[in-house]
């Protein structure tokens, strides 16, 4: 039997026909063999559309129409966080990054563990913490918006820049200018609506590089969620964006990762200050409403 989505207006969101976490998985069974451990994963995983209009984007649509989509990523993220460890919003945008749907949506997979890259930034911001007695990224905000050479886009709340040791091209992340905010709910309305001002600003950037629907891999990291993390000490995480493109020089011209940057190290094809000057000096009019 097919299932025909209702008609909506702003946003919908709706369980992913084939999720990769299911909230009843197996538990796997012991091996006894440190080589070969195994925890069960479970989850649940949600697709979310931006707008009824399969013809736009973030860079877009109307700031009303993005702070609609942070709201509702709001509400994911306070029902599914109650419950799981970490919630992972992430937009796979273009089929260059393998989205068979050019509908503007993007996904949310709630899990019962924290992912790997999650893990490893979870261990590095909390060595910050103790030796330096400060929040990594919120000192790196600061010094970022000091020497501006990153920079690329800001409004009252939120930075949008080059980071430093940025691997892809025109890698990109926003972070909070002003406070510390653990988590994407802790946002009051005032940041939400900033938030939706700088995905704009940074997007439309994107776009107007190559003049094309520029593709990236986008997602959010904040402090873990769930029960058992509601009485620790989250402090040492502060809530950012990540933006990963893989255009290099031209709209068809992609970024690969070969052997020796799989195998040993990444090379940069421009420095993190180039890349944040091509993109500061685009117009910040899209080039389609022009």
């Amino acid at each position: 039997m097919d299932i025909v989505n209702p008609q909506y207006e702003s946003t919908f969101v709706f369980d992913n026909d084939f999720p990769a976490l299911m909230e009843d998985g197996p538990e796997p069974i012991d091996s006894g063999d440190p080589l070969f451990r195994a925890i069960g994963a479970r989850g649940k995983c949600k697709v979310m559309c931006f707008s009824p209009n399969p013809n736009v984007t973030i860079p877009l649509m109307s700031l009303k129409e993005i702070k609609g989509v942070v709201d509702t990523w709001i509400q994911e993220m306070t029902i599914l966080g109650a419950k799981y460890k970490w919630v992972q919003i992430f937009e796979n945008k273009g089929s260059a990054l393998g989205s068979s749907n050019p509908h503007p949506h993007c996904q949310i997979w709630a899990s019962s563990f924290i992912p790997n890259e999650a893990s490893v930034k979870d261990i590095n911001l909390m060595d910050y913490k103790v030796k330096h007695r400060t929040n990594m990224l919120v000192d790196y905000a600061k010094k970022e918006e000091a020497r501006k050479e990153r920079l690329v886009v800001s409004n009252q709340d939120w930075l949008g820049l080059v980071p430093y040791w940025a691997l892809w091209p025109y890698e990109t992340m926003i972070l909070p200018r002003r406070r510390h905010i653990l988590r994407m709910t802790d946002l009051t309305d005032d940041e939400r609506r900033s938030l939706a001002d700088i995905m704009k600003q940074l997007t439309t950037k994107y776009d107007n590089l190559f003049e094309c629907c520029f593709p990236y891999a986008m997602g959010f990291h904040g402090a873990p969620t769930g029960p058992e993390h509601e009485t620790q000490d989250q402090s040492h995480w502060q809530f950012h964006a990540m933006y990963y493109p893989p255009l290099l020089s031209s709209a068809s011209k992609k970024k690969f990762m070969g052997g020796y940057e799989l195998l040993a190290n990444v090379q940069r094809d421009l420095t993190a200050e180039q890349a944040a000057e091509k993109l500061r000096i685009l117009p910040k009019i899209h080039y389609k409403e022009k």
